[in-house]
């Protein structure tokens, strides 16, 4: 299968270097090269071309963006990169034709007019947000959402164009409290409980 993962780190001198995420790419990397699978990758930071990126996309099987939340959401210039990359993938007609609506036939809905169908997408982040923040109604800032409602917008992106998302992947608490080496551990369970990675397939995997 093949693989796109998205480095989405911004550099932020003296404040963040983009190490961890940087090395969680890397473990993956090795994780699906190691089980035969073909990778690229897009480190946003370091520039792209959007047509470029069209054709990555419009190769990989399975797209991964890893990157750390600033300010609640992925930094700006993921943005910036999925209006470029997706208003290609538009004009070229490679993601998607329109947004499936027809005046003929109301019954077809908002967001059915993709072209990516077959193709899986997961996030995958770094917080400095505890695991408790999320899912816990008396918890004041989430108020129960999960990690998934807090980053649908990103994931709607590729809903529309007929991707189907796999649940998200977090570290949490990596600035009071890391754990990285059970984070590496965690990681490797979900890729392999949502993708099948150790079953040799990107499917889910069955269970024993």
């Amino acid at each position: 299968m093949n693989v796109l993962i998205i480095n989405g780190h911004m550099l932020y001198v003296g404040w963040s270097t983009g190490s961890l995420n940087a090395h969680l790419v890397d473990v993956m990397s090795g994780e699906f090269t190691a089980q035969g699978h073909t990778v690229r990758h897009t480190v946003i930071d370091q520039g792209y071309d959007p047509e470029t990126e069209v054709e990555k996309h419009d190769w990989a099987d399975l797209i991964i963006l890893q990157a750390p939340v600033n300010w609640f959401g992925a930094p700006w210039t993921h943005k910036k990169y999925l209006d470029e990359v997706f208003n290609a993938g538009l004009a070229s007609q490679t993601f998607m034709v329109d947004d499936g609506r027809s005046r003929s036939d109301p019954s077809l809905q908002y967001g059915t007019g993709g072209k990516m169908q077959g193709k899986k997408f997961m996030i995958s982040l770094t917080w400095n947000a505890p695991a408790v923040a999320f899912g816990n109604p008396d918890q004041c800032l989430y108020q129960g959402k999960d990690v998934d409602d807090a980053f649908v917008h990103i994931a709607a992106c590729y809903r529309f164009c007929g991707v189907e998302t796999v649940p998200s992947f977090s570290c949490h608490d990596v600035l009071k409290a890391p754990e990285i080496e059970s984070d590496i551990k965690r990681l490797k369970a979900h890729l392999d409980t949502h993708l099948g990675l150790y079953a040799g397939s990107l499917s889910p995997a069955v269970p024993a």
